[in-house]
């Protein structure tokens, strides 16, 4: 291809420019932030949005936060002039929030993610919380610790940050701002997270430090601040500052508002910041001159007129605190609880403050004193120490009363104006002494219940009882603990306040002053004021009896007579608006899934051939696909005779242990042995005459290119019988590899030696030693010993045997020593010969295996398939795991004709791969109707149940073993092989795979290669198969019931085998060495990483080394020198020296496995030196082991890429796989080396190269015109063929000379023409020719380049991959797509930049693909554009260990129920229910949560009986069939049969439908079309959008609407109705549950683990006080967490509210997102409305997908996966419909 074609296909992809949001591209063009870097930026931000952001003018009034016209004038002037640039600012944010992508926060392998939250966010997070009751601290600290504990629970590793300036937001109110010092001391005190409050804010060099240091994954903000009167909206402006100067300095965001979780991850709005801005010095320069004049406004906004200054005519509120500390410590010198404490000295200062205001007023007049009040305004003193008295009091019950006794009703009471003033000045006093606490270094006081300093419903409690007329010492009965200890609190105020007279403990309101005014409006408790009784339905159901029987007979059940149970056994009749058949049984998943042309059945016989032609060529397609996996290897199966395979018996003496006499050989034995010798004999001749013919060939090429020559000589070494000729050709290939060492040394300087040349002379001695020493010769030894000598490894040469061994030279001429490395012999060994140091590989042939010899480990597998055994495998990727599936899929095809094997892969691409490899592996002649290999996925089916091998995605199985009619196939499996099964941990469908795993009969084998702690997943596996073993043991020995056996008899099964066995191999066969990537404009350096560099001695401390970290030879070598540097009197160091260790003295051939030894023996030794007290030089270790600093800039990421790609094809690195998780720059990058080559080669051709290679095509076109004429008929025939001999001989070299003009210089393309046959490529470019959309990527392919990534139509990836895995191409750009199983093996792995998506999973998923085994002696993995922190935690993080998900649901169950009633087989059916049921990984070993899951099913049934989709007998009806082809969609899937059962549809359809049939219309009008699109929009295509979104200018929004309309009113109300149903179903199953609950555990705070159970004292029984506390009670509060209870919560509430996260008992490990509610209005954590995305209107509008882009903030694939699945929806419920409707 011209390199003119590059030009041409400028912009020509189909993907590249609307493939994710716009801004991604910021990444690709940026520069760095260095001033000198010229500006190609291609950012994010427009100049427009910087210059709108600069001077934008102000919007109309009301619009967007912050002061409206009006308020500006109040601003102060320093403020007033910034007000215009916030707004812009502002406004630039929302559009850029607005698109942030809903994600999960945190991975499985999390512990590599590292990450911030801002304190001050997650306190107005919390403090939002709608159920929170203003002023409950405890319920407050509660909400915070149960976020934090949520998070670390699921292994997050972060830190909490409260910025100094931040405490600015909070000076409008004196609670929350105590609050929020509570809140930090708290969190150092008592908790163990990192807390950091040092930085002053996010501009100071300290935070940039941290930050650069850090490096956190994302930063945790809220979009927007607490609203508090008199700071005009500047809080929030604080916050958006933070995430404005966040994202420009490189850090992604993450939004506490909108944030969800479920039981596994929590999810929240994400914004990457390189694709919002990645260069905004221009604002940024602005931004902290802006943020310092709010803070400034704000800090002069003060909190209370009461406080006073601190000038010298006033009072300083500090000292005074200070002071009454000092003499608490005094009065109290062993300390007091810190409620105490707090209480009295800020009641002290508060007190003090007043007095001094009053003498003030007295002293001075109104004018000069700018503090002062009317005397109206504030308290007296004794009104202020009645308050004081109060409030000691409330503190005395806190401490002393237990948490469940503290539950209250809301109050709606009203502190009167002077109270409410001096309880403002009283926390703002409470802020004082903490803040003083925090610094005080001798406090002595327990800080444990920080946490419980404030309870107001408490306090407005005890007001109103003061109030009352008898409130004496005698009248007031507190009890004695409480009384004591408020009457000690009292006199320690007392004696804080000497100079002034607050009289005495009783009674607690001396003065008649009201405190509170009680409204007597209470408020609204919604319709629900009753809460139901629990009161079960009785079923008559076997299954449900057995599983939950033991568990039911606790709960009271329904009569028999009882209204609902009778009504339920009556048939409703249903309203047939049409002819509806609700109990019609409808066809399954799987016949409505697309069949393949080929599968049907036609009698027309052009249609049979065509489809048979059709079938052959998919056929042919495969296997070609196939070959290019692993060559030709198709072998013909033929069914055993006897069913199994059989395996040579042992003879009877072996099984005896007897021997007996070997009888003499008969002569006819001796004849053929004799003629067996002189076979060999004469095939050993003929194969040295073979070697003596080519050995001259090979040397050649071993000097010109050493690897390729080996390769050769392997290939003639496969080839030989005798080892006679294998060990003539070794020696040879030694001998011409010492002389191009010996040539070397001769011309090259002594301090410039290569060693690794030497390194392969030393390899090829490893070989023959290890392979050939028995049939070596005493010649050959010495030949050996002379060039280890010549090496200077004299005393290796001295171990050989059978040499003599001389006395060693004292002197070493020169001319000897020429050709010495001048290295130890091991160090020489560990340095330079570490990829070929030889493996401790078995001989033995294995006789099931015939291209290879198997490992241990690989044998293990095999007998394990021969067992009929199921196994777990994990080992790395390309280890050879997968062979046993092919064994085990063979041995299958092998027995019968009948029996299957499922193959169940996570991905459709890999299904593709597993099709093509079983049919270039295996041909077998089978029945008419049978195929050896079927495939099933969700859109396509082909030969899926009349096959022998089903390939299949987990989804497809699952509908199979659950859908009764499939169960006779069902009960031919024979294996289920699961590959990459630690997507049972992944985020969407990994209960599916669960539910396969636990409802399979057969054995089974699960291969992954990143799963941590297996053992617990094979345990879990082996306890469902006892299960299965008991059950077959049932099966056969059947149960007498009433003296006879049951009914049901079974045909005797296979027989298996019920053990799991757990095969772990960690050795990967190739080492990884890990590099850095510097580029600093001069060129691309690549800078070694040691993996112990991404360690520190706090990790290794705390969790080891990880099991997978691992070190290469040079590296431990590394290690050891580095160590020994560190500490120079350290023990074991000539002991662990390599020339002096145990495992490497004197040996000449150093194995791997030695090497492993010597590595872990270091650790050890790291880890002993930790242990020891010697951390100090672990850190010093590790530290010298770290690489310089990387000089690297993500800006430049394009600019550099073809040079990268350059240095890899320089030093011999491709081919290569390029990894980034950005779908436009994968495809960026391959256009940028596209064009770098092209351009390349345009200036090597010139300017005239063009026109030749014209002049040639015109001169061609000419030749052919005229060959193409026909000839006039002419007697002179020999003239005429002269002269078309001459024409076709001009044209022939025509066509040379074009080809040589076409030629690619071999330096402008990346492609190996000799990888392939052109016949191949040919085939391969052709079929590329037929997709549409990847004309450019055939370009980029033949010049060796290509890209990957899931836009992609399939024909295009399947080409990269072909060619990739062929050598003909060897750059690939690819996203995570490549890193799920597909056979792309390469030598390097680069590592583009970092995502949110690259975990620890991903890194060692993607980075096992480097290091080809039998091609590359080592794997690279290059990072180029990630950070040094996260390349350190990426190395360090632990394998994930996989956790259960929580596995039913009401849809799931109602299918386990009809599997139950309609199988032909029930014991079998209910069998794999009762599996499904009782063996959650979830409950693994975990009574509690078992006895939930039963409460769980149990209402889960209750509704389906309720809504009539269950009889009483557990038999299904109504239209329980469409719910559950829809049950992917649950709460929908119900809530769409609710609006079918009410006629609803009916009502919008009919009118229209009668007008449309008389005009005879074809479809409704477009007004019901999208009617009920929107209806079905809101319920199946619900996809939420951040609250901040509705700020956004909707003339921004060009073609969608973006905003989907609410639901009709009548549909609305039909959604509600079910959602009460729902509530009423799952609060009567949290009442149930909370009786399993712990109680102790609940009433501890989550993180801190502070408990306030208390322990009632005997002398407070009969507490007159707490007893009419308690009876205030208007709903009990047992199954409601009794923190919450302090704001009024009630169980009434779990009735009522949506979201009962922050509610429920936390033991019960029951969530929201298990409860199906679909909620009509979204809001954020902030109260803010999330509105749903409307692109399915929209997309049914327009019809194009770049709006769905630009408008509605969708991703191309997001774009296409939700279409695609609104889609498959419509047409089940369109298909049910027909099905359901006779007419």
């Amino acid at each position: 291809m011209a390199s003119g074609d590059a030009e041409a296909l400028e912009g020509s992809s189909g993907f590249s420019s609307d493939s994710e949001s716009e801004g991604e591209s910021s990444l690709l063009e940026g520069e760095d932030d260095d001033d000198d870097e010229p500006e190609e930026v291609y950012s994010d931000l427009s100049e427009d949005e910087l210059d709108e952001a600069e001077g934008a003018e102000l919007p109309e009034s009301g619009q967007g936060p912050g002061p409206g016209p009006g308020d500006e004038a109040k601003l102060p002037p320093d403020l007033q002039k910034h007000v215009k640039f916030l707004r812009g600012m502002s406004s630039i944010l929302v559009n850029k929030l607005s698109k942030a992508e809903c994600a999960s926060l945190l991975h499985d392998s999390v512990e590599s993610e590292f990450f911030v939250i801002d304190g001050d966010s997650l306190m107005v997070q919390h403090a939002l919380n709608n159920d929170l009751y203003e002023g409950q601290n405890l319920h407050f600290f509660y909400l915070v610790e149960g976020f934090l504990f949520d998070i670390t629970q699921k292994g997050a590793k972060y830190v909490i940050v409260f910025f100094k300036d931040a405490e600015s937001m909070w000076l409008g109110n004196s609670y929350l701002l105590s609050l929020r010092s509570a809140l930090i001391l708290h969190l150092k005190k008592n908790t163990e997270i990192p807390v950091y409050t040092e930085f002053t804010n996010c501009f100071s060099l300290r935070w940039q430090a941290f930050v650069q240091e850090n490096y956190p994954y994302f930063i945790l903000i809220s979009d927007e601040a607490f609203k508090l009167a008199g700071n005009k909206g500047m809080s929030s402006y604080l916050m958006k500052i933070f995430i404005f100067h966040t994202l420009g300095n490189k850090i992604n965001v993450a939004m506490t508002s909108g944030m969800y979780s479920d039981i596994r991850r929590v999810y929240g709005y994400y914004i990457n910041s390189k694709m919002v801005f990645t260069r905004c010095k221009k604002i940024h320069k602005d931004l902290e001159s802006v943020h310092q004049a709010i803070v400034s406004f704000l800090s002069r906004n003060r909190t209370n007129g009461l406080i006073p200054g601190d000038d010298q005519n006033g009072l300083s509120v500090a000292k005074e605190v200070q002071q009454d500390i000092a003499q608490l410590q005094r009065l109290w010198p062993d300390g007091l609880d810190i409620r105490s404490s707090v209480c009295v000295v800020s009641c002290s200062v508060a007190l003090k403050c007043l007095m001094h205001m009053l003498k003030c007023k007295e002293n001075h007049n109104e004018a000069e004193t700018e503090n002062a009040k009317t005397m109206d305004e504030i308290l007296t003193f004794q009104e202020a120490a009645d308050l004081c008295r109060i409030y000691c009091a409330h503190v005395a019950i806190l401490i002393h009363l237990p948490l469940v006794k503290r539950a209250q009703n809301k109050i709606n009471v009203k502190w009167v104006k002077p109270v409410s003033d001096f309880l403002q000045l009283q926390y703002a006093s409470q802020h004082f002494v903490l803040k003083t606490l925090e610094v005080t270094q001798e406090w002595r006081g327990d800080m444990v219940h920080l946490c419980d300093l404030n309870d107001t419903i408490l306090l407005a409690r005890v007001a109103l009882c003061s109030g009352m007329v008898n409130n004496t010492e005698s009248g007031f009965q507190f009890g004695e603990v409480i009384e004591e200890e408020y009457k000690k609190l009292w006199q320690t105020l007392s004696s804080l306040t000497p100079d002034y007279d607050l009289g005495k403990a009783f009674p607690l309101q001396a003065t008649s002053k009201m405190m509170v005014q009680e409204d007597e409006i209470l408020l609204a408790e919604g319709a629900l004021e009753i809460i139901p009784e629990v009161g079960l339905i009785p079923v008559n159901i076997a299954m449900v009896e057995e599983y939950a029987g033991n568990i039911l007979k606790d709960y009271p059940t329904l009569s028999s007579d009882s209204s609902l149970v009778t009504a339920l056994s009556e048939s409703k009749e249903f309203d047939n608006l049409v002819d509806w058949c609700p109990d019609k049984a409808l066809t399954d998943d799987y016949e409505r899934t697309r069949s393949s042309a080929f599968g049907e059945k036609s009698n027309d016989p052009w249609v049979r051939k065509r489809m048979l032609r059709n079938y052959q060529k998919l056929v042919r397609f495969h296997r070609f696909y196939g070959s290019t996996l692993e060559g030709n290897i198709t072998k013909n199966i033929i069914t055993n005779v006897q069913g199994a395979i059989t395996v040579a018996p042992k003879s009877a003496s072996a099984i005896s242990g007897k021997s007996k006499k070997i009888p003499p050989k008969k002569k006819a034995d001796l004849i053929a042995e004799e003629n067996t010798r002189k076979k060999k004999e004469k095939e050993d001749v003929k194969q040295r005459e073979q070697w003596s013919l080519i050995s001259k060939s090979i040397m050649k090429m071993i000097q010109e290119n050493f690897d390729q020559g080996i390769k050769k000589l392997d290939e003639f070494l496969k080839k030989c019988s005798g080892d006679s000729v294998k060990l003539i050709a070794e020696m040879d290939v030694l001998e011409n590899s010492f002389k191009i060492w010996v040539e070397h040394c001769q011309m090259t300087d002594s301090t410039k030696k290569n060693n690794v040349i030497a390194g392969r002379v030393m390899k090829r001695i490893h070989t023959i030693l290890d392979k050939y020493e028995k049939q070596m010769d005493k010649s050959q030894l010495k030949q050996i010993a002379g060039y280890l000598k010549e090496l200077g490894f004299n005393k290796l040469a001295q171990t050989l045997p059978e040499i003599e061994q001389k006395a060693a030279r004292s002197k070493v001429s020169k001319k000897e020593d020429k050709f010495v490395v001048g290295v130890d012999p091991v160090r020489f060994q560990l340095q330079f010969m570490g990829p070929y140091l030889l493996r401790d590989e078995r001989n033995d042939p294995d006789p099931r295996i015939t291209h290879f010899i198997p490992d241990t480990w690989q044998r293990e597998l095999l007998d394990a398939v021969d067992n009929n055994e199921s196994a777990v495998i994990v080992a790395p990727t390309s280890s050879g795991k997968t062979y046993a599936s092919y064994y085990c899929m063979e041995k299958v095809l092998r027995d019968s004709d009948d029996g299957v094997l499922v193959y169940v892969a996570p991905t459709k691409a890999l299904v593709n791969q597993v099709v093509a490899t079983v049919y270039n592996r295996f041909s077998k002649t089978l029945p008419d109707g049978m195929v050896v290999c079927g495939v099933l996925t969700r859109d396509y089916r082909q030969d899926a149940l009349n096959c022998q091998i089903l390939i299949t995605v987990p989804q497809c199985l699952e509908m199979l073993m659950l859908t009764a009619q499939r169960q006779s196939w069902v009960k031919k499996l024979k294996y289920v092989i699961f590959d990459e099964v630690h997507c049972i941990g992944q985020e969407i469908g990994a209960e599916v795979w669960e539910h396969l795993l636990v409802m399979i009969r057969c054995p089974f084998l699960a291969l992954s290669a990143t799963i941590g702690k297996p053992e617990s997943l094979a345990h879990w596996l082996q306890t469902v198969k006892n299960y299965w073993q008991q059950i077959e043991k049932t099966v056969e020995n059947p149960v007498k019931v009433g003296g006879k056996k049951k009914q049901q008899t079974r045909q005797p099964r296979d027989q298996k085998s019920f053990k799991v066995k757990l095969v772990i191999y960690r050795e990967r066969y190739n080492d990884l060495e890990k590099y850095t990537c510097s580029s600093d404009g001069s060129g691309i350096e690549f800078v070694s990483y040691h993996p112990c560099a991404s360690l520190t001695a706090s990790h290794i401390e705390k969790y080891g080394f990880p099991s997978d970290l691992s070190l290469s030879p040079p590296e431990s070598l590394r290690l050891y020198d580095t160590m020994a540097e560190v500490w120079t009197s350290w023990t074991r160091a000539q002991e662990l020296n390599p020339e002096e260790y145990k495992h490497f003295k004197d040996k000449i051939v150093i194995k791997k496995s030695d090497v492993r030894k010597y590595e872990a023996e270091l650790k050890d030794e790291l880890v002993n030196w930790i242990t020891s007290g010697h951390s100090d030089q672990v850190a010093k270790v590790l530290t010298k082991l770290k690489p310089r600093n990387v000089v690297n800039s993500p800006a430049t990421m394009v600019k550099n890429f073809p040079m990268l790609v350059e240095a890899l094809q320089k030093s011999r690195q491709l081919p290569a796989l390029f990894f980034s998780f950005s779908v436009s720059l994968v495809e960026r990058l391959a256009k940028e080396t596209f064009q770098h080559v092209t351009n390349k080669e345009q200036i090597k051709r010139g300017s005239d190269d063009a026109k030749k290679r014209l002049e040639v095509e015109n001169k061609l076109r000419k030749l052919s015109k005229r060959a193409g004429k026909k000839q006039p008929s002419d007697p002179k025939e020999s003239q005429v063929s002269d002269n078309m001999v001459m024409k076709e001989t001009e044209q022939e070299m025509l066509h040379q000379k074009l080809a040589e003009l076409r030629r690619i210089p071999p330096d402008c393309t990346y492609a190996v023409e000799s990888a392939a046959d052109r016949k191949i490529l040919d085939t391969i470019f052709q079929r590329l020719q037929q997709a549409k959309t990847a004309n450019q990527l055939r370009f980029y392919l033949e010049r060796g380049i290509g890209y990957h990534h899931p836009s992609l139509n399939s024909k295009g990836r399947q080409a990269v991959e072909m060619l990739f895995r062929l050598g003909f191409a060897r750059v690939v750009t690819a996203t995570g797509t490549l890193a799920l199983g597909i056979n792309m093996p390469c030598k390097t792995v680069v590592f583009l930049d970092d995502s949110v998506s690259l975990d620890a999973l991903q890194y060692r998923q993607m980075s096992g693909r480097a290091g080809r085994r039998g091609f590359d002696v080592i794997g690279n993995v290059i990072f180029y554009c990630v950070p040094l922190p996260k390349v350190q935690r990426l190395l360090k993080a632990s394998v994930p260990q996989l956790r259960g998900q929580f596995p039913l649901s009401i849809s799931l169950v109602l299918r386990l129920m009809m599997l139950a009633a309609k199988s032909d087989d029930k014991m079998d059916a209910e069998a794999k229910a009762l599996s499904l049921l009782q063996h959650s990984m979830l409950c693994y070993d975990k009574e509690k949560k078992q006895i939930t899951l039963k409460l769980y099913f149990t209402f889960c049934l209750q509704f389906l009986l309720k809504e009539r989709f269950l009889d009483l007998n557990g038999v299904p009806q109504g239209f329980a069939g469409l719910v559950t082809h829809l049950h992917q969609h649950e709460p929908a899937n119900f809530i769409f049969v609710s609006f079918l059962v009410k006629g609803l549809f009916h009502k919008i359809c009919i009118p229209t439908d009668q007008a449309a049939r008389k005009a005879g219309a074809a479809r409704f009008p477009e007004e019901v079309m999208e009617s009920l699109l929107l209806i079905l929009a809101n319920i199946f295509g619900r996809k939420y959008l951040p609250s901040c979104s509705t700020e956004r200018d909707s003339t921004t929004f060009h073609q969608s609407k973006v905003f989907l309309d609410d639901l009709p009113e009548e549909f609305a109300e039909a959604v509600n109705e079910y959602n009460r149903s729902i509530q009423e179903i799952f609060g009567c199953f949290f009442l149930s549950a909370s009786k399993h609950a712990d109680m102790l555990e609940e009433c501890q705070l989550p993180l801190s683990r502070t408990s306030f159970g208390g322990v009632r004292s005997p002398r407070e029984s009969n507490s007159e006080f707490t007893t009419q506390l308690n009876g205030l009670q208007k709903h009990p509060t047992t199954a409601v967490s009794p923190f919450v209870c302090l704001s009024g919560i009630t169980n009434l509430d779990l009735f009522k509210t949506n979201n009962v996260d922050s509610i429920s008992l936390r033991t019960i490990d029951v969530l929201s997102s298990n409860i199906p509610l679909l909620c009509l209005t979204k809001y954020d954590k902030h109260g803010r409305k999330m509105p749903l995305n409307a692109y399915v209107i929209d997309f049914y509008r327009h019809g194009s997908l770049k709006p769905l882009l630009n408008d509605n903030m969708l991703h191309l694939g997001e774009a296409y996966n939700v279409l695609n699945e609104f889609q498959l929806t419509l047409s089940s419920i369109s298909t049910s419909f027909k099905e359901l409707c006779d007419n």
